[in-house]
């Protein structure tokens, strides 16, 4: 498969939520994309759907050298990608005083935020050498205050936050981009056991086609939907006491998975 005019696009975690209603988004509109994901027979029954549109690569975003493997490959065959999306993501509940939390806690930032790492690192250096091309991290509104139960989700997607600016800064005037999309709450496998009400809640298809259009804008920043951004900048301004006062009592997200 040969680079040509269509958009090349790279997403980890594009077996299913968010990252597969990315991928079928750019797909739609003309792009050639390179899904990452474990569950390889799924990445393959979608991109049949999609003949020689789709490259499938089956890994872990924790194993570093699988994905440089992959995007020697994928550079190999189609050239240099217009945009990486690190979507690839887990949500558990966790609480700090079980033991064998602390097992969920590594796991949670092994891949929301050493994935996102291991998923770009590969690429930098083609890209800015390309001089053009946007990274996209996707991190949470959950990033912005601690959430009671979800600790090791929390500062997950408070530590992607801070990463992706320090790149963003990194690769300033070197033609590449930098966006950090933080979703509120979008209906996937991942919501649909919250136990809590979900305010302002997304299909994925609209939820992608916002990100994709914030992605073609060059945002540096943006929350989806954005009445969750006004949410969290409401969360932030909270004194600590009367934050506490209100998610005290909040419903926790189950631990069991």
């Amino acid at each position: 498969m040969q680079k040509t005019h269509n958009k090349l696009v790279v997403i980890s975690g594009a077996s299913s939520g968010i990252g597969l209603a990315l991928a079928r988004h750019y797909l739609k509109h003309g792009a050639i994309v390179a899904g990452f994901a474990r569950r390889g027979e799924l990445l393959q029954a979608f991109a049949a759907e999609f003949p020689d549109k789709v490259l499938c690569y089956a890994l872990d975003v924790r194993d570093a050298l699988a994905i440089q493997n992959a995007a020697h490959d994928l550079v190999s065959r189609a050239g240099v990608p217009d945009i990486v999306i690190a979507n690839a993501g887990v949500s558990r509940g966790t609480l700090t005083e079980y033991a064998e939390d602390v097992d969920s806690f590594q796991q949670v930032i092994d891949i929301n935020v050493l994935g996102m790492v291991k998923t770009f690192q590969p690429f930098i250096v083609p890209m800015r050498e390309a001089k053009q091309g946007t990274f996209v991290g996707i991190a949470s509104v959950a990033g912005f205050r601690g959430l009671p139960g979800a600790g090791a989700y929390s500062a997950s997607k408070a530590a992607a936050i801070s990463y992706l600016e320090s790149l963003r800064v990194e690769l300033s005037g070197s033609g590449v981009q930098v966006v950090t999309i933080c979703p509120g709450y979008i209906k996937t496998p991942m919501t649909a056991i919250n136990p809590y009400p979900m305010p302002f809640i997304l299909e994925p298809a609209e939820a992608a086609k916002r990100m994709a259009r914030a992605i073609e804008a060059g945002k540096t920043f943006t929350v989806i939907p954005w009445q969750m951004g006004l949410v969290g900048r409401l969360m932030k301004l909270l004194p600590n006491w009367l934050y506490d006062f209100v998610f005290k009592k909040a419903p926790y997200k189950p631990r069991d998975f």
